[in-house]
């Protein structure tokens, strides 16, 4: 029997190729919001994942001469789309079955979505060299759709085997694939900035806390006017902080309400968003309802947040990831619209 009659037929393992990538690069983007209900995500990513190292492998054996015959632009390109999404692979296994990275201050998680959003414009590049469409027939043939079918249901079955195995290496992995540090332990959780959002300290008497936006009356607060732990205008809450770099910790954090806040400004009840804002330009919103139950933390287990951690003021936000936790918040605006451009600010945000 030939080695690849149990392959499906070359222009059907390129297009499942391409879907398999732009799967798991909007798995992977969606992923960074992920709440508990989301958990099918992580399945579908990683089952697809390990699907598409076959896919290569096949695609390799297939182009393996034209590979040895000659080097050009566009086998380079082929090479290049190969090794990251095998490299993405490996980082992203390593990372749940317990691996450290070799890199200082990156994790693998981080360095497997790095390695992710490299594949993407490689993956267009080499598109338009090469990739043909297959006509429908060859899409919908018997054979071909029991292969592909076989070949996700066999990524299902490793994958399972793999999370079994993962479990039992790191029990404390949530299903983000985040490991636990520091929980309970006031400051000592790591410190984590988004792309260059890293400010000097605040000089506290300087900060003042602005409500503002759609709102009867803007206040302005002074850290001084703020709730210590333990007071009765002020508000606790333990909430899980799921950071995207990989680690989760879980705290007790004291300050005041974000509805409190809103009702002393009288914000318009017609506004159905909040949007927190940094002293470094990042933001984050969240929908009025939910923004009214979280709180603006001054403290965490009783310790006045470190710098690091967003002092004088940062979000919690129960449910949400890490990054939008806004640390050192000086503005909360209320809107009638949410912000898209938020998910730029993330990115731009603390460059001068």
């Amino acid at each position: 029997m030939p080695r690849q009659s149990l392959a499906p037929s070359p222009s059907v393992v390129d297009l499942g190729i391409l879907v398999a990538v732009l799967t798991e690069a909007v798995t992977g983007l969606w992923s960074l919001t992920a709440s508990p209900d989301d958990g099918w995500l992580f399945v579908v990513h990683g089952v697809v994942g390990l699907a598409l190292v076959v896919l290569l492998g096949l695609k390799f054996w297939r182009v393996w001469r034209r590979v040895t015959g000659g080097l050009n632009r566009t086998i380079a390109v082929s090479i290049l789309l190969s090794v990251l999404a095998v490299a993405a692979l490996v980082t992203g296994v390593a990372w749940t079955l317990g691996g450290t990275s070799p890199v200082p201050g990156l994790t693998l998680l981080v360095i497997h979505g790095y390695l992710g959003a490299l594949l993407l414009p490689v993956l267009l590049v080499h598109l338009l060299a090469r990739f043909r469409l297959p006509d429908r027939e060859t899409v919908t043939e018997r054979r071909n759709a029991l292969k592909m079918g076989g070949l996700l249901v066999g990524g299902a079955a490793v994958w399972r085997l793999q999370q079994g195995v993962a479990n039992d290496l790191v029990p404390s992995r949530r299903f983000t694939g985040s490991r636990e540090e520091g929980t309970g332990e006031g400051n000592a959780f790591p410190v984590t900035s988004w792309v260059a959002d890293d400010p000097g300290p605040i000089p506290v008497d300087d900060w003042r806390l602005a409500v503002r936006g759609a709102v009867d009356t803007p206040r302005e607060f002074q850290y001084s006017d703020l709730p210590e732990p333990g007071d009765s205008t002020g508000d606790e809450t333990r909430a899980l902080l799921d950071c995207t770099s990989g680690w989760y910790s879980e705290h007790d954090w004291q300050g005041v309400r974000v509805g409190d806040l809103l009702d002393a400004a009288g914000a318009d009840p017609d506004a159905d968003w909040v949007r927190f804002r940094a002293v470094t330009g990042y933001r984050w919103s969240l929908p009025r309802e939910e923004a009214r139950d979280a709180v603006l933390a001054t403290h965490v287990d009783g310790e006045r947040l470190s710098h690091g951690h967003g002092f004088p003021v940062r979000l919690v936000a129960p449910g949400r990831r890490g990054f939008q936790w806004v640390k050192w918040v000086d503005a909360v605006e209320v809107r009638y619209k949410n912000d898209p451009a938020q998910w730029l600010a993330t990115l731009v945000s603390g460059f001068d």
